[in-house]
């Protein structure tokens, strides 16, 4: 049939249409977090993610990362995320198991260095608190190294061990049992 209306009615009723809805906004923000990962080349599969950060001032506003952990990373000369670290940080403060692979020299060692500290708040004497398991001497001096520069100024001990006789020395002969 046909429907009449006056000019008045039919102003409300676009009025009404053109008000978003709490499901097309959603639909609006995943769209746009979705062309974002795609223009970084970032895969995902999970549910529930949480948002990729664009800058590192984004995750002290969201986060709360400790200042001189930021101030840390401006000192290093990082200016902008790269991709795995744009999603894989967000992922690992909220508690969330992650497995991400990017090519060498992408920024996977402050990816979960900075989720790590933030996750330990602040030093505490209670001997070792968090542990980097390395396949390489190599890559774990490069770990110690990223993570030393990171740390700076927080008051945390980063050590290296590669060899339990000199862990011994250094920690007590009775390191092993007690951590």
């Amino acid at each position: 049939g046909i429907k009449w209306m006056s000019s008045l009615e039919a102003k409300f009723e676009d009025a009404k249409d053109k008000k978003p809805t709490a499901e097309k906004l959603e639909r609006l923000r995943r769209e746009k977090i979705n062309r974002f990962r795609n223009r970084h080349k970032i895969n995902v599969q999970g549910t529930d993610l949480p948002d990729p950060v664009a800058t590192f001032d984004q995750l002290q506003k969201e986060y709360k990362i400790h200042p001189k952990i930021m101030e840390n990373i401006q000192a290093a000369g990082f200016q902008v995320p790269t991709p795995i670290q744009m999603q894989a940080i967000p992922v690992m403060l909220h508690g969330r198991e992650l497995l991400a692979s990017a090519p060498t020299g992408s920024g996977k060692t402050l990816a979960f260095c900075i989720p790590l500290l933030t996750h330990l708040k602040q030093p505490r004497n209670k001997g070792f608190r968090a542990l980097i398991i390395s396949p390489t001497r190599e890559l774990a001096s490069q770990t110690h190294r990223e993570l030393v520069k990171l740390a700076e100024g927080t008051g945390f001990r980063i050590h290296m061990i590669h060899k339990a006789a000199e862990a011994a020395k250094k920690f007590g002969p009775k390191s092993s049992k007690k951590f």
